[in-house]
C-alpha cells in the first residue's frame, strides 16, 4: 500500500487559505475520501461561524499545555497570543493507511513538521500585495485596527521565510489558486514510486493475457 502524502498549507492571516482549502476539499483531489483535512487544536476563542471539532478543537490553555507535556502534538506553536497544534492522532495513522493529509498550519508549525517529516510538501499562499491583504483584513471585520497592524507585521516575518516551502501560490484568483493546489496534490499521487503497486497489477494482467492464461 502506498503511504499518504502530507501537504502543509500556510499563509498570512487574511490571505484566504481556508477558502482555498475548502475549494480543494470539494473537488477531485478529495474524491472517495482520498484527502483528509486535519483539524488543529487551539486556545483561541471560536468565531461566530466556527464549530468545535469541525473548524478547530477549541481547548483552554491548561488543557493544551497538558497535551504538550504528554507529547500529544506532532507540532505546536504560539501565534497571536494563542496556542495552535496538530495532534499525533490526526496525521500519522492516516498516512499509514494511504490517505493524503492536508494541514492548515502556521509557519512555525510547518517548519517543525518539515524537520520531522522532510518528505512533507510545504505550500506557501501569498496575497498579491500588502495593500490587498490590508484591505481584506479590514473588510472581514474580525480585528481592531491595532490587531490588524500586528497581523500585517507578522505577515512580513512569515513571507520572509518563503524558502522553507517547495511551492508558492499567489491567491489573486481563487479559482486558479484552487486549481494550482489541486494540481500539486495530484502530481504527487502520480509519481511512479507512488503507483508501483498499481503498475505491477496492470502489467501482470498484460503478461497473463499475452501468455494466454
Amino acid at each position: 500500500m502506498r503511504r499518504g502524502e502530507l501537504f502543509l498549507v500556510t499563509a498570512p492571516s487574511g490571505t484566504g487559505k481556508d477558502t482555498l482549502i475548502d475549494g480543494v476539499l470539494k473537488g477531485e483531489a478529495a474524491r472517495n475520501g482520498a484527502l483528509w483535512h486535519s483539524i488543529s487544536h487551539t486556545t483561541r476563542k471560536p468565531r461566530s461561524e466556527e464549530v468545535d471539532g469541525e473548524h478547530y478543537y477549541f481547548v483552554d490553555r491548561s488543557a493544551f499545555e497538558k497535551m504538550v507535556s504528554n507529547g500529544e502534538f506532532l507540532e505546536w506553536a504560539e501565534y497571536n497570543d494563542n496556542y495552535y497544534g496538530t495532534s499525533q492522532r490526526e496525521v500519522p495513522p492516516r498516512l499509514e493507511k494511504g490517505i493524503d493529509v492536508i494541514l492548515d498550519i502556521e509557519v512555525q508549525g510547518a517548519q517543525q513538521i518539515l524537520e520531522k517529516i522532510p518528505e512533507s510538501h510545504g505550500i506557501l499562499v501569498l496575497p498579491p500585495s500588502y495593500e490587498v491583504l490590508r484591505e481584506r483584513l479590514h473588510r472581514r471585520g474580525q480585528d481592531t485596527g491595532a490587531q490588524i497592524a500586528e497581523r500585517l507585521a507578522l505577515s512580513l516575518w512569515e513571507l520572509e521565510r518563503y524558502e522553507l516551502f517547495g511551492y508558492v501560490i499567489i491567491n489573486d484568483d481563487l479559482e486558479l489558486a484552487v486549481l494550482a493546489l489541486t494540481a500539486i496534490i495530484l502530481e504527487k499521487r502520480l509519481r511512479r514510486d507512488q503507483q508501483n503497486h498499481r503498475i505491477e497489477t496492470i502489467l501482470q494482467g498484460f503478461r497473463s493475457a499475452t501468455r494466454g492464461e
